[in-house]
Parts: structure tokens; sequence; C-alpha cells
């Protein structure tokens, strides 16, 4: 479990320790008093909600809202839901009355908005921070010869936005290769790649934000602005995806990485802070979020490099790309178009091109549920290297029994 998730569930707890304080030592008596006369109103009641009956709902309650809001990229957006769930339980006791029966619903109250006010302030304070990045690890990464977790010099001492592009680069089968190697072995490796990535991220311009055991975040265009940071991340992206392809492990033997990378363009807040007595930049926004949510779904997906819809509009006329599918945001109502780069267009061959149209003209009937021309325009996207495009075969495998059974009913009709 990961320690922002560890600490919102120990502030959780502390809330829901603090509300049940609070109730058996009668600080709330005169609170409770005032909302029994309110909803009662002189009903008859015969039975009462038990007091453990009570607190194991204040203890589920302040579990839930502090995990939910301290996690949650907007928190603001929840206030309204989670007063639905105030109006409800106060509905609750309605209901309970009747039936004779009495439930307080002060406390889960005081633990629905204690518990609000505390993950919105771990939201703010706390979850966004980025964690330290090792010194021994990346020393003498830059020509300088300085530390990547120390803000660059540049930064305006107050916060502002940049436009920037965000990469997140790290190893799809860092579980696998974790099972084959020894813990020490492992660990060499993760270190090897995290050094040769970050260094070659920083020989590219980008500044490190983060680079640890999850993967490295690099950013383009920070902290020196460049109107082509997005074309430079995917170029870069591009190279990096085959040279960080084989490292050598201690024995000098060869292990295969399987790099994966998500790209994601936008703006983002940047702010040089003080923690624990030194200088750090704190970098916030969405681009680095869907940057990561990218990177991941490669797994699914079977690709190397993922982008999204921005990225591809500011790198359109640079690389060569292909649509892949659609994908949740941070906001689940929000759907992002995600592209697969294949290689640069001035690189790319007559046939490159005419493969990636056939692709493009595929997913788009695809869409329009037009199975029989999909399927053809697959076919004609096949290409040398068939095995290797996963995102070609999971459409026609997503298709072929579609297209069969369509012809199936043609012939019989």
């Amino acid at each position: 479990m990961k320690r922002s998730s560890i600490i919102a569930l120990l502030l959780g707890a502390l809330v829901s320790a603090t509300v049940i304080a609070l109730h058996a030592t009668g600080v709330t008596l005169p609170l409770e008093e005032a909302m029994t006369s309110l909803l009662a109103r002189g009903q008859q009641t015969t039975k009462v909600v038990s007091v453990k009956a009570q607190y194991a709902l204040v203890i589920a309650l302040s579990l839930c809202v502090v995990w939910l809001v301290s996690k949650s990229s907007r928190p603001k957006r929840l206030g309204w839901p989670l007063g639905f769930l105030a109006a409800e339980l106060i509905a609750m006791s309605w209901v309970c009355l009747l039936y004779h029966v009495f439930f307080q619903p002060l406390p889960s109250l005081l633990a629905i908005g204690l518990g609000l006010v505390t993950g919105s302030g771990f939201a703010a304070f706390g979850a966004r921070v980025k964690p330290d990045t090792t010194p021994e690890v990346f020393a003498g990464n830059s020509a300088e010869g300085k530390t990547t977790h120390l803000p660059p010099a540049d930064v305006a001492s107050e916060a502002r936005s940049y436009d920037i592009t965000a990469v997140v680069c790290d190893i799809a089968n860092k579980h696998d290769i974790a099972e084959d190697c020894s813990p020490a072995e492992y660990a060499e490796i993760t270190a090897r790649f995290i050094h040769d990535a970050s260094e070659s991220f920083l020989n590219a311009g980008a500044h490190i934000d983060t680079a640890n055991g999850e993967g490295i975040v690099a950013i383009f265009g920070f902290p020196e602005e460049s109107a082509d940071h997005a074309e430079k991340a995917t170029r870069h992206s591009l190279s990096l995806v085959e040279s960080l392809g084989k490292l050598a492990n201690s024995d000098g033997a060869t292990d295969n990485i399987d790099v994966h990378l998500g790209i994601s363009s936008g703006t983002v807040i940047a702010a040089p802070i003080e923690r624990k007595g030194a200088r750090e930049v704190l970098l916030t926004g969405e681009p680095v979020e869907l940057a990561r949510r990218f990177c991941i779904a490669n797994r699914g997906y079977g690709s190397r490099i993922l982008v999204g819809p921005r990225t591809f509009e500011l790198t359109s006329k640079h690389v060569l790309a292909r649509p892949v599918d659609f994908l949740s945001g941070v906001d689940a109502h929000e759907r992002h178009e995600i592209y697969e780069p294949l290689t640069l267009a001035a690189d790319a061959t007559a046939e490159q091109i005419a493969r990636r149209d056939s692709f493009w003209n595929g997913v788009v009937l695809y869409r329009e549920k037009r199975w029989a021309d999909a399927y053809s325009e697959f076919q004609k996207a096949r290409g040398p290297d068939e095995t290797r495009d996963a995102p070609l075969r999971m459409y026609l495998h997503r298709i072929e029994p579609l297209a069969l059974d369509l012809a199936m009913t043609h012939d019989n009709e």
C-alpha cells in the first residue's frame, strides 16, 4: 500500500477517534438533544440504535471519507456528494422513526464533516508533495554535476504556471524481472535503469521531477520554456524506448527490459518550497497524472508509448502516430483519445504511412460498428513485423468473431 494511502487511513482513524471521544465524554450531548427534539418531535420510540453500531458507522465513514477526499484530484467537487450523503443519514433517521426506532445521526454527520476537512487538508498540503530523490543515485547526472532533486536556479520565488509535456517512463515487466532475479540483482537492474533513463532525459533538456522504483517523471518545457516541448518529448521517447531495451546486470549478462512511456501535454503549476531544510520544486497538474495513466495503459494495449490528444495535436506534423482507444481521465467523466507514436514523420516510408492510414480507417470503421469494412482495413495494416504489433492484433482479435458472424448471417440470407 502506498504511503499516502496509509497516512489517509491513519487520519481517518484519528477523525473517528475524535468523534467517538466527543460523544463518549458528552461534549456533543447538547447538540444531540437538539437533534433528537428536532427529529423525533414527541414521537414514541421503543428501540434506540446501539452505541456500538453508531461507533462502527462513524469509523467506516471517517476512513472512507478521508481516503476518498485525499485521493481525489479535485476534492472540492466531493462537497455535494458528501452533502447528499449527510442528507441521506438524516432521512434514514426519519425512516427509523416510522418503525419506532431512533437513530442519532449527529456522530455520523460529524465524521463526514471532519473527514472532509481533514482529507482536503491532506490533499492540499501533504499528498501532492513529491518524494525526495536520492542524491547518491543522481549525483553527476547533469553537466554541472548537480543532483536533480534541487530546484533549478531560475525558478521564480513565486508559484507560476508552465506549458509543459510530461513523460512517465517505467519498466513494464519489472514484476517478472523481480521473480527471475535475486533481490540484489533486481535492485541493481532498477538502479541502472533509473540512472541511464534519468541521464538520457537530462541530456535531452528535461527536468527530472521524480525518479524512483515507480518510474521516472521527466518534464519538457520546464524550467526553460520551450514552444516545441511536445515534439522534443516525443522524439526523445521514440529513441529512448530502444536504447533502454537492454541493461547489463552485475554478472555482465543482458536482461531484456520492456520500457513503457506515457506522454501528456498541458499546464502545470510550479513553485519552489522549503522541505526539511532543503529547497525543492513542487510540480502539480493534470499532465503528470495523465502521463502516468497513459504509461500504465500500455500494458493493456501492448503498445510501448502512448500520448494524449494535446501532445498528438502539437506533434502531428513531425511524428507518425495512430489512434488506439479512448481512456478515462483524472475526472471519471472525461475521456481522452490516446495515440501511439510509430516513428518520426521524416523517417517514415510510404509503406509505413499506408499501413498507418489503413489502421486509422479501421479504427474509425470499428467505432461505427462497420465490422466487415473495419476488418478489411485492419488486414491492409498488417506489416512484416506483425507479431510485435500488439494494438493491431488486439483489434483483429476483437473484430474477427464479429466479422465472421456477419458473414455467416449474410450467407444464410
